[in-house]
């Protein structure tokens, strides 16, 4: 008979790291040797001889206590623990981030112990006097950020594995075969992790619903929405408590409402717009000053708390818009009907309402429930046609009707009367330092088969800013009106830029000659603006407003009101679009509450509330974004015989970005796949310099691509290099 292997002896640090992290894993527990040694199988003499020295090392260095008499349990206020959140990378290693370290802890990977990307955990910290970096490991996952994922299922005789392409996701998931449901091999399918048994490689989990074959339209959508956790329909109930809501405008609440159905009212939004929730009033008074109402649909006299509806519509926050379709906060019935401001309809709304001189001084304003008509309703291009020509003839061309009308000439000069209020306003608020982030947005012309044919770009006009201006002279009035009663209220927050992100855009912009003046908040605010405002209609535009944007903090709600810095505002909140954001409901709800006289409401129960909201809010945007990378690998795919002329956007160790101007599709072009010389990257000029030649392949250059691979489930695009600009090569 072969006698048992001994399992060698750890190494002494490794062994007191392991030991300590078995203690911290079961804190309240008592140990003693025989017990860390089963746990750590370790059970010949020698080794037990050490855990018995190295326990009482650490009991010395008061890492643990000894409880009674060789039974021990770590010291709870141990300063070696911290809790914070998982950042991997790419590369199955990664960073803990706790707020109480300047920089992030490493986590190499065999130290995450199963830990995935956004998990709350708890981290042993090595290193941390030794002078070198410190490094942390894994001792507890506290929760897990998310237990569903979008992948590929490999099906095999007796199991299967599902593989996602999300690149932080460093495992796949094993699925038994008793829990592959409907899935058939190589389905895009949603599946629900389990368990994670502790020597298993990949975590154990089930197929909760199969989404389709890779790369078909549906099932791509359909994979972004759940990938983060966003429901493509509403559960049958909420319809059909949603159904039988009444809708109808009754006399009995009309009277209970200030009753502005006979003036002048219209709305304007895009085109294809099919949820109307603002509109404007507009009538000149005696005095010579005007007053303009801004009336918002009324959905919190729809939307009642403590309703499945309200529920949804709470766990859900947000619409979501992606590029072929919008997944809605409410159903149907109330977002595109009873709270839409269509026009022609009585509709129940909650309105600001001010008198507004010819300067743009708001010297009077009325909050509350209104009932209006909406006389008209235009698109935005149809607006800018009379901002533009001050014609009453819309033309054909123009049109959302498909055929030339004419406008009522109430109309046409409320709509010039209000253009000329809002520049006033506008220049106002870049005056106190507002940012003008009016960034170019890629959108796609879609066949009947949802396929690309065409890209344009949106870009804010005239009208546009018309309509932005007073919703946020509602939005600002609303917060500060509520904000100096120091009641409980929910604000929309903007903190101050990152300085190390502006010095690192400072060194980026400089390639393309641009610099900011970083000497204080006045000068960072104007020289932000002299920079966009420089870029427009050049080939850097879209990069260099993506970089300014990302030096700015992200917006989100809270009820500790700090001010929105991109807008230069002291008080600023969500009034006017409760059909596709919850926030603004909650902000209808409060000010009807405190007008009529309420108490301040829980803080602590709105903060929730907040941090729910703005968590929704980014995987919205999370899978708007993906949905626009989407189609345009769907785009490129069908001009992968074409050259492009493209924007160096970004430079890395393995390869750079480049954005194409024609379309702002973005892709890579992998080192290895430049030819003409062997390129390494240069941190300090932020280039790949050729070993041979000296070239220079740097942020701002213009090269010619083509598209060599387009990865519909990735979502990303690889391209060719073919030349540099001006190169004959």
């Amino acid at each position: 008979m072969s006698k048992r292997l001994r399992k060698p002896v750890k190494k002494e640090n490794d062994l007191t790291d392991k030991i300590l992290k078995i203690l911290s894993q079961s804190a309240n527990k008592v140990f003693n040797y025989k017990q860390i040694g089963a746990k750590l199988e370790l059970d010949d003499t020698q080794s037990r001889n050490q855990i018995i020295k190295d326990l009482k090392i650490l009991a010395a260095q008061k890492k643990i206590d000894e409880v009674e008499p060789g039974k021990y349990v770590v010291v709870g206020s141990s300063k070696d623990y911290y809790e914070g959140k998982v950042d991997m990378t790419g590369r199955k290693t990664a960073y803990f981030v706790c707020p109480d370290f300047e920089e992030d802890v490493f986590i190499p990977t065999n130290n995450l112990n199963h830990a995935l990307d956004g998990d709350t955990v708890k981290v042993y910290v090595y290193n941390r006097r030794s002078g070198r970096r410190a490094e942390g490991e894994v001792i507890e996952i506290i929760e897990r950020k998310k237990t569903d994922f979008v992948g590929v299922i490999d099906i095999q005789k007796n199991f299967a594995f599902v593989s996602t392409a999300n690149p932080k996701m460093y495992t796949d998931i094993f699925i038994p075969k008793n829990k592959l449901g409907e899935a058939e091999n190589g389905d895009v399918v949603l599946v629900h992790i389990e368990d994670w048994p502790a020597r298993a490689d990949s975590p154990f989990g089930s197929v909760v619903k199969v989404l389709g074959k890779p790369g078909e339209h549906d099932t791509e959508i359909h994979a972004i929405l759940a990938e983060y956790g966003l429901p493509a329909e509403f559960p049958l109930d909420v319809e059909l408590y949603a159904q039988k809501i009444d809708t109808t405008i009754q006399e009995s609440e009309i009277a209970n409402r200030r009753d502005m159905r006979d003036t002048l009212t219209f709305t304007i939004d895009p085109k294809d717009a099919k949820d109307f929730d603002d509109a404007l009033s507009f009538k000149k008074l005696e005095n010579g000053n005007y007053e303009i109402g801004i009336h918002i649909a009324d959905v919190s006299f729809y939307l009642k708390e403590g309703t499945i509806l309200d529920e949804e519509a709470y766990q859900r926050a947000t619409s979501v818009y992606l590029v072929d379709r919008v997944v809605p906060m409410l159903p149907e019935v109330l977002s595109n009907f009873a709270c839409s401001l269509r026009p022609n309809e009585e509709k129940y709304t909650f309105s600001a309402v001010f008198e507004i001189t010819d300067k743009s001084e708001v010297v009077n304003q009325w909050f509350g429930r209104t009932v209006i008509h909406s006389n008209q309703r235009f698109s935005y291009e149809e607006a800018q046609y009379i901002i533009e020509t001050k014609d009453d003839t819309i033309p054909k061309e123009t049109s959302i009707t498909g055929d030339s009308y004419v406008v009522s000439d109430e109309i046409v000069q409320a709509t010039l009367k209000l253009d000329q209020l809002a520049k006033i306003f506008r220049r106002k608020r870049m005056a106190e330092g507002a940012i003008s982030f009016d960034k170019v947005e890629v959108k796609f012309n879609l066949n009947e088969k949802y396929e690309p044919v065409g890209v344009f770009f949106k870009i804010s006009k005239d009208a546009n800013h018309l309509i932005e201006e007073f919703m946020l002279l509602a939005n600002k009035k609303v917060a500060e009106f509520i904000g100096k009663q120091k009641k409980t209220f929910v604000y929309r927050i903007h903190d101050e830029p990152n300085e190390d992100k502006l010095l690192a855009m400072q060194t980026l912009i400089a390639k393309f000659g641009y610099k900011i003046d970083l000497s204080n908040k006045a000068d960072i605010s104007k020289s932000l603006n002299t920079l966009l405002s420089e870029v427009v209609g050049k080939k850097e535009q879209n990069l260099i407003d993506t970089l300014a944007i990302r030096t700015m903090s992200k917006a989100k709600y809270s009820t500790d009101n700090i001010g929105h810095y991109g807008l230069a505002f002291e008080y600023y909140s969500h009034f006017t679009s409760p059909i596709r954001r919850y926030p603004d409901v909650m902000v209808h709800r409060l000010l009807q509450h405190y007008l009529d006289g309420g108490k301040s409401v829980d803080e602590d129960l709105y903060e929730t509330k907040c941090l729910h909201s703005s968590t929704m809010e980014g995987l919205a945007t999370n899978a708007e974004r993906d949905s626009i990378k989407y189609m345009q690998v769907r785009y490129m795919q069908d001009h992968k015989d074409q050259e492009f002329l493209g924007v160096i956007s970004g430079v890395t160790e393995w390869g750079i970005f480049v954005e194409i101007i024609e379309n702002k599709c973005e892709g890579m072009v992998r080192i290895r796949e430049i030819k003409d010389d062997y390129y390494t990257f240069d941190e300090k000029q932020y280039a790949l310099v050729g070993a041979t030649t000296q070239n220079l392949l740097q942020l701002g250059d213009e090269i010619y691509v083509k598209v060599k691979n387009a990865d519909l489930v990735k979502k990303q695009l690889d391209f060719n290099f073919i030349r540099k600009n001006g190169s004959n090569n």
